[in-house]
């Protein structure tokens, strides 16, 4: 794999900076809790996972951590930076500096595929064509796609899109990565192909990476940490080996995919549903 132009590892001699931090913080929407409670860091250069059933909170993180919702309580630190106390413009200079791979890609199909990477650099930088151009195919190459520079979002398969939406997510070299669900939909080799990226180029981009999934083999098998969340909070932390060895029920049931435990199939009740119930005139 080659690196972009420019890419650099970070120092192993310096104690790694913590470039995303959750203090106890509670999220949610309106007077609906998601997550209460919850603590996390994010080293440079580490894959850490945040692991959890659907609509266990995961992605709520995540759009906490890019700014795009509040914190009900607590301290959430970006770059050292409080989001509470930074506005629209430092804002977006934070955002600068991270780079987003969405769940559904986000990649716009009226593009091709070097657009759809130069699009970053077109739209926040002032670099030349050939610049534009040099940085684009060495992203391209680094995810095996150069010699697809040219073809159309309807020319490429679903994993060499995802592929695409990496090297975009990357292009302008960000400190930070969110991964949204990066192996859904992919084949078994796809999976390993994207999980084997991710670490890589963690490791020599020096970048940290916060991989949101709820696929356990693809995210042990790289992250450095791993924190499984579910039931309106944390539910437990640590490395991949850790876990597997852990015998909390929560943990066994989702690491296992046992069908009994502590995770009920029913959504759970909440004063939201039973207001919605009452508006309605029927019974929850």
């Amino acid at each position: 794999m080659t690196l972009p132009a420019g890419s650099s590892v970070t120092n192993s001699s310096s104690a790694p900076r913590t470039v995303l931090d959750f203090d106890r913080v509670t999220l949610g929407y309106g007077d609906f809790t998601v997550l209460a409670n919850l603590s996390m860091s994010v080293h440079a250069g580490e894959v850490v996972a945040v692991m959890g059933g659907s609509g266990s909170g995961k992605t709520t993180l995540m759009r906490a951590a890019t700014g795009q919702l509040g914190v009900k309580a607590g301290e959430l630190k970006v770059f050292d930076k409080s989001l509470r106390d930074v506005g629209r413009v430092e804002l977006e200079r934070l955002r600068q500096r991270m780079g987003v791979l969405f769940q559904h890609g986000a990649l716009l199909t009226d593009l091709d595929v070097f657009e759809n990477v130069a699009f970053p650099l077109r739209e926040h930088t002032r670099l030349t064509e050939a610049e534009i151009a040099q940085k684009v195919l060495h992203n391209l190459d680094a995810v095996g796609l150069r010699a697809a520079a040219h073809l159309k979002l309807s020319e490429v398969s679903g994993g060499m899109a995802r592929r695409v939406a990496l090297a975009r997510a990357i292009v302008r070299e960000p400190e930070l990565v969110f991964y949204d669900e990066p192996f859904a939909g992919l084949d078994p080799i796809s999976m390993g192909i994207a999980a084997r990226l991710i670490r890589s180029l963690s490791d020599k981009l020096g970048c940290a990476s916060v991989v949101i999934t709820h696929d356990v083999p693809e995210s042990f098998e790289i992250a450095d940490t791993v924190y499984i969340v579910g039931q309106g909070e944390l539910k437990a932390s640590g490395t991949p080996a850790s876990l597997n060895e852990s015998q909390d029920p929560y943990v066994r049931q989702f690491l296992d995919g046992a069908p009994d435990g502590p995770v009920a199939f029913d959504y759970p009740l909440t004063d939201a549903f039973e207001k919605w119930c009452q508006a309605k005139g029927v019974k929850p």
